[in-house]
């Protein structure tokens, strides 16, 4: 009969290569699949040439969804909104492409591959790109990157409050004070040292903060409910599965479905969409992220503060050997 050390053996022998399967899927097969889905895009200008411009797009069937606008201001408004990621103007001279490589550069890009390639050869096809992607990050790789070391920092924390065996107001106070300090640093770095990120300064190292809080809350949360194990949990959900489906490096668009919209449900990919929304379009379209950060904060810190500690077991009291009733006479 197999020994405990034995059994242990076999178990770390079947759990590690389990463990890289289910980083490659997490973070390959998203990779491997990115294409179009549902993107939304913009045609402008007057019929018929706008028509055909819509056409084009709606041939590339469940590729993209079609907006359309009345002119070019228009059509820039909603990207400056995040309603689009691009449009297309049909203008006497050619259509007029309208990108927005701060919102997602590898969407500019094929949208600059589709309309050049829809288009009558020799056709000129005039780009402008509406959201500039910030000159110390113009490929988005560097705010891509980012999403990692928040999503350790927060799962860290909660870690750490789990292990030292915080909980109530103190476990609370712990959290958000991380939280408050990782957003200024993580600010002091992309901000005022790369230049990644170019918004105003104190609401992104708001965001920061927020996004630091959601993932350690809930790692710390979930230990509350379930001891050590929910440490795993909130490792499982916040750095594998919620950096590999955050959509920061493409777009949640751009990845396969429903994993773009499970990372918009989890801090990692809320936190990277908000950040983009402050840095470069001035809050737009920041709803929806901001309420996914708060529940998860809240319900991180809501466990944390309700979840009993578990009572210290009382010292057992010294007794000494035991004496022989004295004999009355």
């Amino acid at each position: 009969m197999p020994t405990a050390p034995n059994r242990r053996a076999v178990a770390v022998v079947l759990l590690i290569p389990l463990m890289v399967t289910l980083a490659l899927w997490a973070f390959a097969w998203p990779a491997a699949r990115i294409a179009p889905r549902d993107l939304p895009v913009g045609v402008a200008g007057a019929a018929p040439a706008a028509q055909q411009l819509e056409q084009r797009f709606q041939q590339r069937d469940g590729a993209f969804e079609v907006h359309r606008f009345d002119d070019e201001a228009a059509a820039r408004a909603a990207i400056e909104d995040r309603v689009v990621y691009g449009a297309v103007v049909a203008t006497p001279q050619g259509p007029h492409l309208l990108t927005a490589s701060a919102a997602s550069p590898v969407v500019s890009q094929l949208l600059r591959e589709a309309v050049t390639t829809s288009v009558p050869e020799g056709t000129r096809v005039q780009v402008t790109d509406v959201a500039a992607a910030p000159p110390g990050d113009p490929r988005g790789s560097a705010l891509g990157a980012s999403v990692l070391p928040l999503a350790l920092a927060g799962m860290a924390a909660g870690a750490v409050v789990t292990l030292m065996g915080l909980r109530g107001v103190r476990a609370a106070l712990t959290l958000i004070g991380s939280a408050a300090l990782v957003g200024l640093a993580a600010t002091a770095v992309a901000h005022s040292w790369l230049g990644v990120i170019t918004g105003d300064w104190w609401t992104e190292a708001g965001v920061l903060a927020l996004t630091a809080l959601a993932i350690g809350s809930a790692v710390a949360g979930l230990a509350a409910l379930f001891g050590p194990r929910g440490i795993g949990i909130g490792a499982l959900l916040m750095v594998l599965l919620g950096n590999s489906f955050s959509g920061v490096t493409s777009a949640p668009q751009l990845l396969p479905e429903p994993v773009g919209a499970i990372g918009q449900w989890l801090p990692p990919g809320a936190g990277g969409s908000l950040l983009r929304s402050v840095a470069f379009f001035d809050g737009s379209a920041a709803g929806g992220a901001v309420l996914t950060l708060s529940l998860w904060s809240l319900f991180g810190l809501a466990a944390v503060l309700l979840a009993r500690r578990t009572p210290t077991p009382a010292a057992p009291t010294p007794t000494g050997p035991a004496r022989e009733p004295a004999l009355t006479g």
